[in-house]
């Protein structure tokens, strides 16, 4: 019989064989039951599975609102490509004043009535104070040359505001102290000693505002833009050819800032003088288009005037009533 020391070891080495099975079987049902579980792998598996692949983490992300697309311009027609964002706005601007419905070829359009940046010593929109006296005016031909006028409501611009003929056929709205007012046409130069402000009425204007026995009276006047339906009219002095010309306008309800002639270049500019003609001295441009400049800077393109020295050849424009 052996003895007690040696049976003690048969008996842990029995133990620890049946431990060891136990935990296989133990092992081996676990596995079972997870193999049998939805998704068929361990949660620590699929985790890892899912981070290999990019998948979102476990926790959501915090949701943001999607921002709306812009409604397309109303200028355009919206097209399916993606929308841009809805520019912002432009400033407002003042848009320029449109070209006379009689003004088949304006170059270029005037500016905003009132605006006149080419004008000189008149501007519209002043009221002026000074004088008014008054000659005999004949038949209203004067230092402007328009020859005889269809009426006698004419006068005569003192020499400083005649300003070199720029106040030939300016339109003047006169007043008198008494309230009586009359509208007149400048077509002469009243000469020193003319001061500043003074207006030579023609008798028959002067006598719409007082008695000629009056002789003097204070005044107050203010430039105009009538109505009316006349158009303009181009004449060449007397002597032009294509080698030497003076060109002369007619009939402009504003007064004329400008006149040039085409070249080769572009617009020549001619150079006006105190009896109201544009001169070309070497005869560029004679014969050919025009363009006419009021004071407001709207601009009439003319063509097809003849070089006919004394002749009046109308014109199917005009400028903008202001």
């Amino acid at each position: 019989m052996a003895s007690p020391s040696h049976r003690r070891p048969v008996r842990k080495r029995r133990t620890a064989l049946v431990l060891a099975v136990a935990a296989v079987a133990v092992g081996l049902l676990v596995s079972l039951v997870i193999t049998l579980r939805p998704g068929g792998e361990p949660d620590t598996v699929r985790t890892a599975s899912q981070a290999t692949a990019g998948a979102r983490p476990a926790s959501p992300p915090t949701p943001h609102k999607a921002t709306p697309a812009a409604k397309p311009s109303k200028a355009r027609k919206a097209s399916k490509a993606p929308k841009a964002p809805k520019a912002p706005k432009p400033a407002a601007t003042t848009p320029s004043a449109q070209p006379s419905a009689t003004t088949p070829r304006t170059s270029a359009p005037g500016p905003a009535s009132g605006a006149a940046p080419l004008a000189g010593r008149i501007k519209p929109g002043t009221t002026y104070n000074g004088v008014a006296t008054h000659y005999d005016a004949k038949d209203g031909d004067g230092a402007c040359l328009y020859g005889p006028s269809p009426d006698l409501m004419v006068a005569a611009m003192n020499h400083t505001d005649y300003e070199t003929s720029k106040a030939c056929g300016a339109y003047i709205l006169v007043r008198a102290a008494n309230g009586a007012s009359v509208t007149v046409r400048i077509t002469n130069e009243c000469p020193l000693p003319c001061a500043p402000g003074q207006i030579d009425l023609s008798k028959e204007a002067f006598a719409k505002l007082a008695g000629l026995s009056a002789g003097r009276i204070a005044i107050t006047w203010s430039l105009q833009s009538p109505a009316t339906s006349q158009t303009l009219s181009i004449r060449y002095k007397t002597g032009s050819s294509p080698h030497w010309c003076g060109i002369q306008a007619l009939g402009h309800r504003n007064p004329l800032a400008r006149l040039e002639v085409r070249t080769g270049s572009g617009w020549t500019r001619l150079t006006r003088t105190e009896y109201n003609y544009f001169l070309s001295p070497s005869g560029t441009g004679c014969g050919g288009p025009l363009r006419l400049t009021d004071i407001y800077g709207e601009q009439l393109t003319v063509d097809g005037i003849a070089i006919r020295p004394d002749t009046v050849q109308p014109t199917r424009v005009q400028f903008t009533r202001r």
